[in-house]
């Protein structure tokens, strides 16, 4: 269960970027070494592991990973701050990392910095955090300096970060690297609050300011004008914006167009925009694709003491837009007081001593009228080290530091300031004293320092079930250890079925390349432990669903304070939403998508359920377009996808379950429109005529299937529809998203041919049992003996212009056909000789020839029709439908979560407490909203939520158990509702249009009784309760909505 998709469907996303950034001086020899494990080096010669990187090259590209690859960056302090940022920025893959930090580990910092433990206090914190920061990619050399950082030092690198340092070190160290062009981002953190500066310099190129992929549409006209006009067509909104730059191809006629430079747009309609002069240009006859291009964009930064007195601001919070020139003020107001004081821990003493010196700095941010409650906030809580606030502003930060080293990407210009408050109690005035939050020399003191001690002994207490340990299940993981949580009497229960794989280790922080095939919970569980040996955790290698609730019953949930989901798919999330429902938990619910990353908090009685709120339906490919009438690459990635699937994996399936299933036959045969005539067709083949007895059989059916695919049938279509046949309008049939296809004439000394039959032959072996070959020499002679059958183009073969003329014809079925298949088929006794292996579709596996066939199929078809074809590595993205992630927007997000879980924890229950969260990295963009309220329903006069429900008790005082009778009796007495309609699942128990024979048999029975008759299901033991689903008419026999029933039976 990996990084999990931002919204409740998966969405592709993907993007490149050409040109180069970043200057590469120089760099001590130290850090050019070649790590240990013998992988290459990072540099502009290396090639890039897109095994390891590749769900974070489908965010950045390769253009920026290489420009990545020769940036050195150095960090400066190793608290909880410095080592997230350093975690993140080492796992993205830049050149080099060294940590720069002259102090030792405290008894405070352990409540964040998770690569240090308890024995490593007095230790330096960089040198202690080296070896276990280098663990984490094997390409970044990663090095500790305990040495002061001047002029010559600091010109090795690309890119400085500064946490945890003073103003004065903040301003020389500005001025310096502003004047010799080394980037600077400077991150705090305060409690609850924290800062974040970028200086990029004077000249910084932005190749790619928003990370999405490029639009591009089909055109309808093009108008010869001063400013021309272009149409598109109505199939889609053009998505363009003004401003915007685009090149057109395959215009007809106008083809001045074709191929231009990049041209400026002005967005008239959304089917319509004008561009250039166009007045003077060819008439336009048909036809052309406008594509956007990614226009590079130079910005400018001011030095840190100018850009302090003339501050620009990121809003992180629309609802706060008047905190960051408060929180401006307050954290220069904090820097001198620490340089005054040389105090660090007794905030709380600050105010009344230093009030007067916050308004001293209040002309820097313009600002009128201090917050005097908020500023006294930050100085309650600025000795605070918090794990979620270090998770999400060192998220912010790493990634800046990408967009530093890479142009990729809009930075934050120049300020964002981020504040939590809500997390400290709701009621007003209940600050907690100078002893609550006094040190204890425990690991946990950062953390007590701004909640005190008796947050600290519920969070021990605090029983969690986290749903996923993948990127967001790994961090969930790190930040609970560091808050203590479940580190007394409580306990965390992570569950994953899945193995590490390598992809993984670019993200899924916990884990290391010796762990690779391992379970995730349970190495994720070990790893977290040695961060902080008194977590309570248990792994479990479980699928959660209707399967699993013999374990996760009754007695598991309703002994949970909370779950959290760390989910990759829509279904599993839906289901433990219904499940926090059921038993009233509070549910943490989050999802990342590149650089995008969402938050949702669900509390019983409060807030709506994840559930609530739904997606609109991915669009789905017309069947048609597929078959016959691709014009994307993504159309022929699709149709490649479903040849796999209907050569290698349902055929063998099918012909196995024909072969040991009595009653597959019986089922087929029921089956609706074409589909039992499509399904017996191809039993046939994989028995009869296409089984195969040598690799020659199988090399030969490649070739043959070669041949039909990319040449028979093009040839077919093209008979029945010419190049250039018209519509009944007399419009050009093939024009619009109509592309015109061409057959391919099959050549042993094709790169592309012979990778498809490679592919299909060994696959095609596979499904058999047989062995294949990689030997292309040996294939090539080979195929010289296959005879390819001559294809003539035959007339009356019907070809489908449109699904619905496809549904139509799907209606009448060849009996006589389906007969004759039966008698042809061989018996089922057969099975002794033989087994067929159904090839399981695997994308992450580069020596199966899967993805091979895919690339390969895909991009012939694209050949036929012209269509511009795709690398493996964009293949892999779109037929993979693979989530792309980065390990950045995972540590943002999971910070917020964290957040959240604090007031769940202190028992918050003001719906403006908590905070529904949506970010975008790339732009940067945030928002946050309070969550929806659960939405409120009316039956008489009770008020009822989700959360509510009728309680029946099924065993009656005397020990019987309700009947049917009884139940409906309870609630037209108890509740004066008339039952309608009542349902257990997908089984419909009663209904008043019910035949009387059956309603007369069921009236008198036990209801478990009933339930166990209709669904033909037993109860398993570990059931209490069922769920009733009812429909109500009132006393005026009006129809109303009532709640769900939990019907006890234990």
């Amino acid at each position: 269960m990996s990084s999990s998709p931002l919204s409740k469907k998966r969405r592709l996303s993907g993007s490149e970027t050409t040109g180069s950034h970043c200057s590469s001086n120089s760099v001590r020899s130290e850090l050019s070494h070649i790590p240990t494990n013998g992988m290459a080096k990072n540099g502009n010669e290396a090639e890039i592991d897109e095994g390891l990187y590749s769900r974070q090259l489908y965010v950045l590209g390769h253009d920026a990973m290489k420009r990545m690859q020769s940036s050195n960056v150095l960090i400066s302090g190793l608290r909880g701050l410095g080592v997230e940022i350093a975690k993140n920025v080492i796992l993205g893959g830049v050149k080099s990392v060294t940590l720069h930090d002259q102090g030792s580990a405290e008894w405070r910092d352990l409540s964040s910095q998770f690569y240090l433990r308890e024995e490593d206090l007095g230790r330096n914190r960089a040198e202690v955090s080296q070896p276990r920061l280098a663990e984490l990619n094997s390409y970044v050399p990663v090095t500790a300096y305990t040495g002061a950082l001047t002029e010559e030092y600091l010109t090795e690198f690309q890119v400085v970060i500064l946490t945890d340092s003073n103003l004065e070190e903040q301003l020389r160290l500005g001025d310096l690297c502003h004047s010799k062009g080394i980037k600077l981002i400077i991150a705090d953190t305060r409690g609850l609050f924290g800062q974040l500066f970028c200086d990029f310099g004077e000249e910084m190129i932005v190749y790619d300011t928003n990370g999405e992929q490029p639009l591009s549409a089909m055109i309808s006209m093009i108008t010869k004008d001063s400013q021309g006009l272009v149409t598109c067509l109505d199939e889609a909104r053009h998505g363009f914006e003004t401003g915007d730059y685009v090149t057109f191809t395959e215009v007809q006629g106008m083809t001045e167009l074709n191929g231009c430079q990049p041209i400026e747009i002005k967005v008239l309609g959304p089917y319509t925009f004008s561009i250039c002069d166009t007045s003077s240009f060819s008439e336009y006859i048909r036809g052309g694709i406008v594509s956007q291009v990614k226009m590079p964009k130079k910005i400018a930064f001011k030095s840190l003491s100018a850009s302090m007195a003339e501050p620009e601001f990121v809003l992180t919070d629309f609802a706060k837009f008047d905190r960051p020139g408060q929180l401006h003020v307050g954290f220069q107001a904090l820097h001198a007081f620490e340089k005054k004081h040389k105090l660090f821990t007794s905030y709380l003493i600050m105010w009344n001593l230093f009030v007067n010196d916050f308004y001293c700095f209040s002309h820097f941010a313009k600002v009128e009228q201090l917050d005097e409650e908020l500023l006294k906030k930050l100085t309650y809580v600025a000795a605070g080290d918090l794990a979620p606030l270090n998770a999400f502003i060192g998220g912010l930060a790493a990634q800046e530091v990408m967009k530093a080293c890479t142009g990729k990407f809009m930075p934050i210009r120049q300020w964002l300031y981020f504040d939590a408050i809500e997390c400290l109690p709701e009621t007003e005035g209940a600050l907690l004293t100078e002893e609550d939050c006094a040190p204890r020399n425990c690991r946990y003191d950062g953390q007590i320092s701004v909640f005190g001690c008796k947050l600290q002994d519920e969070l021990a207490k605090q029983r969690y079930f986290l749903v996923g340990a993948g990127a967001i299940g790994c961090e969930l993981l790190k930040n609970f250890a560091m808050m203590g949580l479940a580190c007394g009497d409580g306990e965390v229960i992570v569950t994953d079925m899945d193995t590490i794989e390598k992809s993984n280790l670019n993200r899924q922080f916990l884990f290391r390349p010796w762990d690779v095939t391992k379970m995730k919970s349970e190495t994720a569980a070990s790893a977290v432990k040695q961060m902080n040996p008194s977590i309570r955790i248990t792994g479990h290698q479980n699928r959660v669903g209707p399967d699993t609730e013999k374990i996760y019953d009754d007695e598991f949930f309703e002994g949970l304070h909370g779950v959290a989901n760390a989910l990759d798919n829509v279904d599993a999330r839906m289901y433990m939403d219904r499940r926090c429902v059921y038993y009233r938990k509070p549910l943490l619910e989050s999802g990342t998508l590149g650089t995008k990353g969402n938050v949702q908090v669900v509390i019983p009685f409060l807030t709506e359920s994840y559930s609530s709120s739904q997606d609109p339906p991915e669009k789905s490919i017309p069947i048609c377009t597929l078959k016959n009438f691709p014009n994307a690459i993504e159309h022929t990635l699709q149709w490649a996808r479903d040849e796999f699937e209907g050569l290698f994996k349902q055929p063998a399936e099918n012909a196995m379950q024909y072969l040991t299933d009595p009653k597959f036959m019986e089922r087929t045969l029921k089956l609706p429109g074409a589909q039992p005539l499509e399904v017996l067709e191809a039993v046939y083949r994989s028995l009869v005529t296409d089984r195969p007895s040598s690799r020659k059989d199988c090399v030969a059916w490649a070739r043959n299937h070669w041949q039909v695919q990319y040449s028979n049938n093009i040839r077919q279509l093209l008979h029945n529809f010419p190049p250039d046949q018209l519509t009944s309008s007399g419009a050009p049939f093939w024009s619009g998203p109509k592309r015109c296809p061409h057959p391919l004439e099959f050549s042993t000394s094709n790169e592309l041919h012979m990778d498809y039959i490679m592919a299909a032959a060994n696959l095609f072996a596979q499904t058999y049992g047989l062995a294949g070959s990689t030997d292309r020499a040996a294939v090539i002679r080979l195929l010289q003996d296959v005879k390819v059958p001559v294809f003539t183009p035959k007339s009356g073969v019907k070809i489908h212009v449109s699904d619905q003329e496809l549904q139509n014809a799907n209606a009448s079925v060849d009996d006589s056909r389906l007969e004759e298949l039966k008698s042809l088929l061989p018996t089922p006794d057969v099975s002794s000789e033989f087994k067929l292996f159904p090839v399981d579709f695997e994308k992450d596996d580069d020596s199966n020839f899967h993805m091979d066939f895919i690339v390969a199929a895909s991009n012939l078809r694209a050949e036929n029709y012209d269509i511009p074809p795709a690398d493996r590595h964009k293949s892999k993205l779109i037929a993979g439908k693979i989530i792309p992630a980065i390990a950045t927007t995972t540590a943002a997000v999971v910070g917020l979560v964290c957040l959240e879980l604090l007031k769940i924890v202190q028992g918050h229950r003001r719906l403006e407490s908590y905070k529904n969260g949506f970010m975008n990295l790339a732009l940067p963009f945030f928002a946050f909203s309070e969550p929806i309220a659960a939405p409120r329903h009316k039956y008489y006069e009770n008020e009822w939520t989700l959360w509510d429900r009728f309680e029946v008790k099924g065993v009656q005082p005397n020990g019987e158990e309700m009947t049917l009778r009884q139940f409906l009796d309870y609630f037209k007495n108890e509740h004066k509702l008339e039952i309608t309609m009542l349902s257990q699942g997908v089984s419909m128990l009663y209904s008043f249009f019910m035949p009387a024979a059956k309603l007369k048999e069921r009236l008198d029975l036990p209801m478990t009784e009933i339930v166990t008759k209709v669904s033909k299901k037993k109860l398993g033991k570990h059931v209490r309760a069922l769920v009733f689903e009812l429909c109500c008419n009132d006393e005026t026999d009006e129809d109303v909505e009532v709640p769900y029933v939990r019907y006890t039976i234990h």
